[in-house]
């Protein structure tokens, strides 16, 4: 009997290494700088600076998720804290409130940016004051490399006085108005997980333009040891710094991150040309002061049913796809949390699908995809 050989499977978001990753991995190791902190994550952190501009100052940590718990801490968020967050993004924007004993108020997304909604979150701050409950924090995402309404969210957080978070782990390459995200915030967070835009296998970093925060960030991070010759600690500490191996693969990632977002935003563009015909399937456009990496191309479909009916054709030829992000007040360990919600985030999910995206797809690659798409529309 002939065996039917199974396609090469295609990825939604795959590492892509290529550049000078391997040469500064090297030198860690021939220097013997294999624990955290050393030249790769002092030069590491200012490639990020470099590319970030805007007065930033970086610190590197061990993931994007330990950023927005260091980034929470410093912000003064602490038990019986509320946070307002976004529900339209990954449960690790969410989880590091819990980590804190504070609570998330969920606010739902707009439809120019799939992002959190002004108006429902100035709804939900109005609400918690009446109720004696004044959120200590926003939580505001670029969700898949789309910036968000940065002008009218600050709006709102200055007028309220509440400090905005700015997760841009999705979002490293984009820009609003010409200035980087993870830039915008009081603290802003980026991740280097395998799947983003570079990655440096696991790793993360915290943003801020207060080179005071920067430096409490790094004391808690390397377990908040004191100036002493002995070891001393006065305040609770993390193990949350990156490790100089790991940041040279991220150096060499930076080296080609204009690569990567102009291969990002070139997927995009092959998709929606040869799909915006066709009626079941409408793609997010990039408002026009927003420049988005496309961190991961989406389409919306006319219907959870089209939906699965492509993700299932696609799985069946070995193309990996996702609908898009679960909204976090649907999940089941955030039940019972107050929410402001006017179901823009539950439609986008139920009709919504990631197309894989990754900067190392082959023309061959975008094809199969584009094919099984066709096919079932057809």
């Amino acid at each position: 009997m002939k065996t039917i050989a199974t396609p090469t499977k295609v990825w939604l978001s795959s590492p892509h290494m290529g550049g000078e990753e391997l040469k500064y991995v090297h030198e860690a190791f021939d220097t013997n700088w294999v624990a955290p902190l050393g030249p790769n994550v002092d030069a590491f952190e200012k490639a990020i600076e470099s590319e970030l501009g805007n007065g930033a100052h970086v610190a590197a940590l061990s993931s994007g998720t330990a950023a927005i718990h260091l980034g929470l801490k410093l912000l003064g968020v602490g038990p019986g804290d509320e946070v307002l967050c976004q529900s339209f993004t990954f449960s690790a924007s969410a989880n590091p409130i819990l980590y804190l004993g504070a609570s998330p108020v969920f606010v739902d997304s707009e439809t120019d940016t799939w992002n959190i909604s002004p108006a429902l979150l100035r709804e939900a701050i109005l609400d918690r004051i009446q109720n004696a409950k004044k959120p200590k924090a926003i939580i505001a995402v670029h969700l898949y490399g789309m910036p968000y309404k940065i002008e009218e969210i600050r709006s709102i957080a200055d007028e309220f006085e509440i400090p905005v978070l700015e997760d841009s782990a999705e979002a490293l390459g984009s820009s609003y108005k010409g200035t980087a995200c993870g830039s915008f915030g009081d603290i802003g967070i980026l991740s280097f997980n395998g799947n983003k835009i570079i990655t440096t296998s696991g790793g993360g970093a915290l943003v801020t333009k207060d080179r005071s925060l920067r430096d409490k960030a790094i004391f808690l991070a390397t377990q908040a040891r004191d100036d002493a010759p002995h070891y001393q600690h006065s305040h609770v500490g993390y193990n949350y710094r990156m490790s100089n191996v790991l940041a040279g693969i991220g150096r060499g990632q930076m080296e080609v991150l204009g690569e990567r977002v102009s291969a990002r935003r070139s997927n995009y563009e092959y998709y929606r040309n040869n799909l915006y015909s066709y009626k079941d399937i409408s793609f997010l456009p990039e408002p026009k002061e927003c420049f988005s990496n496309r961190w991961l191309s989406c389409i919306l479909t006319s219907s959870y049913e089209m939906r699965e009916q492509l993700r299932m054709a696609l799985l069946d030829e070995n193309i990996e796809s996702r609908p898009l992000w679960k909204p976090l007040h649907m999940q089941p360990i955030f039940d019972g949390y107050e929410q402001f919600m006017d179901g823009t985030s539950e439609t986008l999910f139920n009709k919504g699908l990631c197309l894989p995206s990754g900067s190392n797809l082959t023309q061959h690659d975008l094809e199969r995809v584009l094919a099984v798409i066709k096919n079932v529309l057809a």
